[in-house]
């Protein structure tokens, strides 16, 4: 009979950030120790608040399920001598299997022929697999800090107070530390402090919010969303849209319970970032705007209780900001005292990166990058905003203000030019130059932010890899993935056309004093041959998520230098694989491409020998090749690639009858190797928007 499964492990507050890749462990070692065991079970669903963790997995079956395996032995020559006779290594193998020699099978591998036995193994009651791996789900939550209490020998994010391990009715037993399981939890700390005791699994989530606990992470969030949006309805305003800040209240709280208050509209003068930041980096609360989006004087605070006096919880929450903002004004006009540029040279004080040198020389690299790149796409004309922009873009890293809030850099970067007097222009490109901040970001406006963004993370980019601290699988503390990802969205995003590989050998060249003595690894590639490879990685996640895995990879090997042209490539092949008849095109040119992989090689160079040509097909194949050859090179120039696929599939009849008709390998050395010289000049015009070879056409006919 199935039955339900609950763990949870009670703690003192655990961080907000914690909870949800702490359920995400707890989950995934649980079903993974469960599987190993063959233990059948249904849905599973996991609860998180800041004082536990909890997973429920409904109808366990009653033991893991049996399985017969097939164990092989000696082979059967050791197995048998001579005369036909068992030896001892025959002999050893039935008796560890409590079998006679005769009840033994033969088993036919690729290595030879073997002996063999069926064993049952029958599946272990779910009790005893749940013990196992409810211990070594517990143990399994990774907390990026971990802390240790009294003199117990385990860690966890805080100090574990409580653990429930109850299979159906029964309390399994599970130790952590000095606390032992049971089927007692614990509700709200304030609300229900009491214990609780549960019957069975199925009694958890309800018997919780009877508690005034929403153990399900979602439902609080949803609930949370809920009671903002009225607080913010009944304020007359509405709720700026923070969803990370969202995310991070639901973790706060188990009963989440808005009150609306405000601070003294002089403080609106401040820069709005100021005041959203101020209100949500250090106290968590929401902002509140009107119909037109302006910021208003008043907030949303978060508390973990319904407020019984309203006003004099609202006189500690205003109290608390008005202090905050008050130093925001403080390090605001201190900070304008100063003009921006006469902070640009405090930079050369501040290391960037030990090897790499102080964030002025990082600026007078990137500066100079950006105005290369604004020259190499024919904007040269921005070139004097681009070195104003880019000498003043990380001076606002030291003000006061950035100092106490580092997510307000680039923001108080364009207030202070402003306050200077700098042209609206270079004000803007110091803010954008920032963006895109992450996935969901927008691009910058103009293209003044946009290449000072590329020329800095490109820089950084080169740096950190031609210094041999690329980022491994697990870290990468210079989020140069993010950094690579922002270029490639600022590039097809603002659609500029310039050499990558040629702005890659520009950032080492400016980078070339700092990195000449930089030792790198016996065979590991150069770090131009890297950064590019990088590109490419990053290229086939980001295409991937949307087309053929396949796909990517054939548009990538045939080139990414241009990375417009190279996604114009990628969505008109994604077109041309979506038609039903692509299956037997796919195989011609593949068969193209593999006759050049395996002979070109043999082959000199050199175009194709009309004189040479002596079968008709063949020659019908070389004046269709030449014909598409010339209507591609134009349609290439101008991107429309879907028309130079159009002109490639066009050569398919005469590419079948040249294999046909024609024997590629004659046996008369000119005539072999000028078909394959004709193959290999068809192979490169295909080659001009995909490696062919990479699709698989199986893939293809199946979609």
């Amino acid at each position: 009979m199935a039955r339900d499964l609950l763990l949870e492990v009670g703690a003192e507050e655990i961080p907000a950030s914690f909870i949800g890749p702490a359920l995400e462990d707890l989950q995934r070692v649980l079903t993974e120790r469960m599987a190993e065991a063959r233990l059948k079970h249904g849905e599973v669903r996991v609860f998180g608040t800041p004082r536990r963790l909890a997973v429920w997995v409904k109808g366990v079956a009653d033991a893991g399920e049996d399985v017969v395996k097939e164990v092989l032995g000696p082979s059967a020559k050791a197995a048998f001598d001579a005369q036909g006779k068992p030896t001892k290594a025959a002999e050893k193998f039935a008796e560890g299997l409590k079998l006679s020699v005769d009840q033994l099978g033969r088993a036919t591998t690729a290595k030879g022929e073997y002996l063999s036995a069926r064993v049952e193994e029958k599946g272990r009651p779910a009790a005893d697999i749940l013990q196992d791996a409810l211990h070594t789900a517990v143990r399994g939550i990774n907390f990026r800090k971990s802390m240790r209490w009294g003199d117990v020998d385990v860690a966890f994010a805080r100090p574990v107070q409580w653990v429930v391990a109850l299979l159906g009715g029964d309390v399994l037993p599970v130790v952590f530390g000095d606390v032992k399981s049971g089927r007692t939890t614990y509700g709200h700390r304030f609300l229900a402090p009491g214990a609780i005791e549960l019957k069975a699994p199925a009694d958890y989530e309800a018997a919780l919010e009877k508690a005034h606990v929403v153990a399900d992470v979602a439902k609080r969030r949803a609930l949370l969303v809920e009671r903002l949006g009225a607080a913010a309805k009944k304020s007359g305003g509405q709720l700026l849209e923070d969803a990370s800040l969202v995310d991070q209240v639901t973790n706060l709280v188990e009963l989440p319970s808005p009150v609306v208050g405000s601070f003294e509209p002089r403080h609106l003068d401040l820069p709005p970032e100021v005041l959203v930041q101020e209100m949500k980096s250090h106290q968590r609360y929401f902002s509140l705007v009107d119909a037109g989006g302006k910021l208003l004087p008043k907030f949303i605070a978060v508390s973990n209780t319904p407020v019984r006096d309203e006003q004099l919880s609202l006189r500690g929450y205003q109290r608390v900001l008005a202090s905050r903002l008050a130093d925001g004004r403080f390090f605001f006009d201190e900070d304008r005292k100063t003009p921006l540029a006469d902070r640009v040279e405090k930079l050369g004080r501040v290391v960037w990166q030990g090897q790499l040198g102080t964030y002025l020389e990082k600026v007078e690299r990137f500066r100079a990058l950006a105005v290369w790149l604004a020259g190499q796409t024919g904007r040269a004309g921005e070139g004097a905003t681009i070195e104003r922009a880019a000498t003043l873009a990380k001076a606002d890293l030291v003000t006061g203000m950035v100092g106490e809030f580092p997510e307000l850099q680039g923001v108080m970067g364009r207030e202070y030019a402003r306050a200077s007097g700098e042209p609206d222009a270079v004000a803007l490109a110091i803010y954008e130059h920032y963006l895109p901040r992450g996935a969901e970001d927008a691009l910058p406006t103009q293209d003044g932010g946009a290449f000072i963004g590329i020329a800095d993370r490109l820089d950084s980019l080169c740096g950190i890899f031609a210094i041999g601290k690329a980022p491994s699988g697990a870290a990468d503390p210079f989020a140069l993935r993010r950094a690579c990802i922002a270029i490639i969205r600022l590039v097809l995003g603002r659609g500029y056309r310039f050499s990558l590989s040629a702005a890659v050998d520009e950032a080492l060249r400016l980078l070339a004093p700092k990195i000449a003595n930089a030792k790198r690894k016996a065979g590991e590639p150069a770090p131009r041959e890297q950064v590019l490879e990088f590109f490419r990685g990053r290229l086939k996640a980001l295409w991937g998520e949307q087309h053929r895995t396949d796909v990517v990879e054939a548009v990538l090997a045939a080139g990414f230098d241009d990375l417009v042209a190279a996604q114009k490539r990628l969505e008109a092949l994604s077109l041309l694989v979506g038609r039903a008849d692509f299956q037997p095109l796919a195989a011609a040119f593949k068969r193209v491409v593999n006759i050049v992989e395996k002979q070109g090689k043999d082959v000199k160079g050199g175009e194709t020998n009309p004189q040479k040509l002596v079968d008709e097909p063949e020659r019908h194949l070389h004046t269709a090749f030449t014909q598409a050859r010339n209507t591609v090179a134009g349609l290439v120039k101008t991107d429309d690639f879907t028309g130079a696929l159009r002109e490639i599939t066009g050569l398919k009849p005469a590419v079948d009858t040249f294999f046909d008709k024609v024997m590629v390998m004659a046996e008369d050395k000119d005539l072999r190797e000028n078909r394959i010289r004709l193959l290999t000049e068809i192979g490169a015009l295909f080659n001009q928007v995909a490696d062919f070879s990479k699709i698989q056409a199986e893939v293809a006919a199946a979609a």
